[in-house]
């Protein structure tokens, strides 16, 4: 039996849908979501294997101007995925496209319109829009471009023609052999996923601008055949007063973002752990080469 191949990038603008489509696509969770854009920091393996098809996914940082060091590696990471990519798939919130259709052009079509890979639009969010057919005459202007082999709506949130996405999708797939074991859902190691974990919650429970400002470095990973597993992870801010918010009044805050953290991360394993966060600043590291490489960021 034939059997197709190949990797998929998944792109386009912050909170978007990207890293929720890969994680119903893969029916688990592989991507953190949260309603804050920029959550996305690197490209995220996810592997999907059904009889005689594989894809590997790769869910990439929302497409900015950057601003520091970070952004620019973050967006080294976009411009790897669609280098190695077999198929480029691209998702927009047309929701916010009617009003933004210029950013959309400068940011979306204007990175992938010289690629020559195929390239497939997801219209995003459609559950907003009233009518469905409010997304016609946004499908007549990006056709006009003649960049993408198919347009295709779509509510990521209620899988509405996901499935329709994933038939098109595989059509445009090369024959290849299975570059994994058909069990395996990422390549990405365990310590990646917790520190994801962990970064998540700080998103979700920091207000403004201070999640932004922080990153999360695993520093100890112990697997224990009996007992808890232990883990250890600094929490990176800039600024001292970063941390004093982090840590809130008598360590309250730090307190309530380590057991939801545990929580979430012991649902990840199915382990219960001992988690020890510390809070740590370094000024200015979103804009630290050095330090950034340290962090995995390219």
């Amino acid at each position: 039996m034939k059997t197709k191949c190949g990797f998929v990038s998944i792109i386009g603008e912050p909170n978007a849908g990207k890293s929720s489509l890969m994680n119903v696509l893969l029916e688990t969770k592989l991507s953190i979501v949260t309603p804050k854009p920029q959550t996305t920091r690197k490209n995220v393996i996810g592997i999907y294997t059904k009889e005689n098809v594989q894809i590997i996914f790769v869910d990439t940082p929302g497409i900015i101007n950057p601003n520091y060091e970070l952004h620019s590696s973050m967006m080294k990471n976009v411009n790897e995925s669609l280098s190695g990519a077999d198929v480029i798939t691209a998702i927009t919130d047309v929701s916010r496209i009617i009003n933004k259709f210029d950013k959309f052009e400068k940011l979306i079509l204007g990175k992938i319109q010289n690629l020559n890979q195929p390239k497939i639009l997801l219209l995003n969010k459609i559950d907003l829009l009233n009518d469905i057919k409010e997304t016609l005459p946004i499908i007549d202007r990006i056709e006009k471009y003649k960049i993408f082999n198919e347009i295709i709506p779509v509510s990521v949130i209620y899988s509405n023609n996901i499935d329709r996405y994933l038939d098109v999708l595989i059509k445009y797939l090369p024959e290849n052999p299975f570059m994994y074991e058909p069990e395996l859902l990422s390549t990405e190691d365990e310590r990646f996923f917790v520190s994801e974990i962990i970064r998540e919650v700080l998103f979700n429970e920091l207000k403004e601008e201070i999640p932004y400002s922080t990153e999360v470095l695993i520093n100890s990973f112990k697997e224990r055949e009996n007992g808890k597993w232990f883990i250890s992870a600094d929490i990176i801010v800039e600024r001292d007063s970063q941390k004093v918010i982090i840590i809130g009044s008598k360590g309250a805050k730090l307190k309530r973002i380590g057991m939801i953290a545990r929580a979430n991360i012991e649902a990840h394993l199915g382990k219960e752990i001992f988690l020890k966060l510390f809070v740590k600043v370094r000024p200015k590291w979103r804009n630290n080469k050095a330090l950034l490489k340290s962090l995995g960021y390219k």
